[in-house]
C-alpha cells in the first residue's frame, strides 16, 4: 500500500486511474493540473506520483524536475498520448521511472507500473542505509528450556501478523534478537530491519534520527536528511528501550503510531509509516504510568502483544549450550576457531545466576577467551563478578583474586611463553596489535 498523486487535465483519465489504484488499496489523491500538484506535494509526502506529460501551464516535465528537488525519494511515472514517446523518453533520462501510453490499456497494467515503483523506492531506501534482517534461520531463541516455549510460541504467531509487539525483560535477555525473529518470521521478512536505542541518544538527537529532518531545520543541518522510520518503509522498526523516551517525543510516537504518518523535524510534508512495530523495555512501563513518566495512551498502542522475556536464570536448560554457541562465536573472531569450553568451565557456567543474562555471559567468555592459552576455556579462565564468584566453582573464584592488572599481566606472559618470546606471535594470540603490546610489556615491565 502505498500514498499516490495522480495528475491529469482530463477529468476521465484521472478518475479512472486513481479508481484503479485506489482498488489496489493505495491511498490515492487527484490533481487536475501541475500548479495543483505542486500545491499538494508541498504537504503530503507521496511514495508514487503518475502524471500526465502534456498540461496546460506547468507540464509533466516541470513537475517532475520539482518533484526530484521536494520529494527526492518519491517515484514518478509518466503519462504520455500517442506522439509523445520522445518526450517520455526525456523524462526517464530526467529520473522518472518509467511511461505509461495513452490509452491506458486497463487496471492492472497501472497497478503493475505502481507496484514495480515501489518495489525500487524501497530498494533505494535499503542502499541509504537500511539494515536488512540476517539471512538464513538466524540465531536460536532457545535450547529446549521450559520456560522460553511458550515465548517462543507467541513470537511465531504474532510474527505472521502485523501487530504491535512489546518485549519486556532484563537488561541482556535477547530482546533485539527476539525483535529480529519476528521480522525474519513475518511477510515483510524481504524489507529492511532498522533499530534504534532510544537511551543512546539525547532528546533532539532521537527526534532527528527517528523522523528526519529538513535542510536548515536546526543548526547543522545542511541538507535533507530522511529518518529511520521512512528508511524502514516496507519493513520492521525497532524501538529498543522505549521507556527512555520523553514525554514531547512519546506525543510524537503516540501520533505516528495512531495515523501512520509523520513530518520531518522542521519540515511540512506529511510521510507515510509504513513499518511494523516492535518495542521493548527492561523498565516497568505501569509503575512509570502511575507515576507520570509514561503516557498510558502510548503504552496501550505498544502493548497490542506484549511477551515477557524470562531472566537467563530460568532457562537452565539454555545456559550450557548457549555459552557453548558463544565461545565458538568469540573463538572465531579471536582467529581460534578450535575453541571450545572444558566440562569444569562449563559446570561453573550452568552454576552461576548470570544477573547480567546473556551480555554478562558473553563478556566472561570473552574474558576467558582471551585468558585461556589453547583452544579450550577451562573454569579457571573464567573470571566473573564477585556476586557470582560464591556459586561459580573455586576455578572462578581463584581468579577473582588478582586485580584486572594482574590477569593482564599473568595472560600477556603465558602468551609469550606459549609463543616462544615471538611477541607478534603473541600479540596475535591475544587479539591486540603489536604496538598495543609492545605498551603494555613496559606498563608491565615484561622482558
Amino acid at each position: 500500500m502505498a500514498s499516490v498523486l495522480v495528475v491529469d487535465d482530463e477529468d476521465g483519465v484521472r478518475t479512472f486511474m486513481a479508481e484503479a489504484l485506489e482498488l489496489a488499496n493505495h491511498t490515492v489523491d487527484q490533481a487536475p493540473s501541475g500548479e495543483a500538484a505542486l500545491a499538494k506535494v508541498a504537504r503530503v509526502g507521496y511514495d508514487v506520483i503518475v502524471t500526465d506529460l502534456k498540461m496546460p501551464g506547468i507540464d509533466g516535465l516541470e513537475l517532475l524536475a520539482a518533484v526530484r528537488e521536494k520529494l527526492p525519494n518519491a517515484e514518478v511515472i509518466v503519462v504520455s498520448a500517442h506522439g509523445t514517446i520522445d518526450a517520455a523518453v526525456e523524462a526517464m533520462r530526467r529520473g522518472a521511472f518509467d511511461f505509461l501510453q495513452k490509452p491506458v490499456s486497463g487496471p492492472a497494467e497501472l497497478q503493475l507500473l505502481v507496484d514495480r515503483a515501489l518495489e525500487r523506492r524501497n530498494l533505494r531506501a535499503l542502499a541509504d542505509g537500511a539494515r536488512r534482517a540476517s539471512p538464513g534461520d538466524g540465531p536460536a531463541l532457545t535450547w529446549g528450556a521450559a520456560s522460553m516455549q511458550p515465548v517462543v510460541g507467541a513470537l511465531e504467531k504474532v510474527a505472521k501478523t502485523d501487530a504491535t509487539v512489546l518485549l519486556v525483560g532484563e537488561s541482556g535477555t535477547g530482546k533485539e534478537v527476539a525483535a529480529r525473529a519476528v521480522h525474519r518470521w513475518s511477510a515483510r521478512s524481504d524489507g529492511p530491519f532498522i533499530a534504534i536505542n532510544c537511551a543512546a541518544l539525547t532528546a533532539t538527537l532521537l527526534e532527528s534520527e527517528l523522523f528526519g529532518h529538513e535542510k536548515g531545520a536546526f543548526t547543522g543541518a545542511t541538507a535533507q536528511r530522511q529518518g529511520r522510520i521512512e528508511l524502514a518503509a516496507g519493513g520492521t522498526f525497532f524501538l529498543d528501550e522505549v521507556g527512555e523516551l520523553e514525554p514531547p517525543l512519546q506525543a510524537k510516537l503516540l501520533r505516528v503510531l495512531q495515523e501512520r504518518r509523520f513530518e520531518r523535524v522542521g519540515g511540512h510534508q506529511t510521510l507515510s509509516a509504513d513499518v511494523r512495530w516492535v518495542a521493548a523495555t527492561n523498565r516497568d512501563l505501569g509503575q512509570m504510568m502511575r507515576d507520570g513518566q509514561f503516557r498510558e495512551d502510548l503504552y496501550h498502542r505498544l502493548a497490542v502483544f506484549p511477551i515477557q522475556l524470562p531472566a537467563l536464570r530460568d532457562r537452565k536448560d539454555d545456559i550450557g549450550p548457549l555459552a557453548e554457541t558463544l565461545v565458538r562465536s568469540i573463538g572465531a573472531e579471536l582467529g581460534r576457531p578450535g575453541l571450545e569450553l572444558s566440562d569444569g568451565a562449563r559446570a561453573a557456567i550452568e552454576a552461576a545466576p548470570w544477573p547480567g543474562n546473556v551480555r554478562e555471559l558473553r563478556n566472561a567468555l570473552e574474558r576467558a577467551a582471551i585468558l585461556a592459552d589453547g583452544d579450550r576455556v577451562d573454569a579457571e579462565h573464567l573470571w566473573l563478578d564477585p556476586a557470582v564468584a560464591g556459586t561459580a566453582g573455586a576455578g572462578a573464584a581463584a581468579v577473582l583474586d588478582g586485580s584486572l592488572e594482574e590477569l593482564e599481566k599473568a595472560a600477556i606472559e603465558r602468551a609469550l611463553a606459549a609463543c616462544d618470546g615471538n611477541r607478534k606471535a603473541a600479540a596475535e594470540r591475544l587479539g591486540i596489535g603489536v604496538r598495543t603490546l609492545y605498551d603494555k610489556l613496559k606498563r608491565y615491565d615484561i622482558s
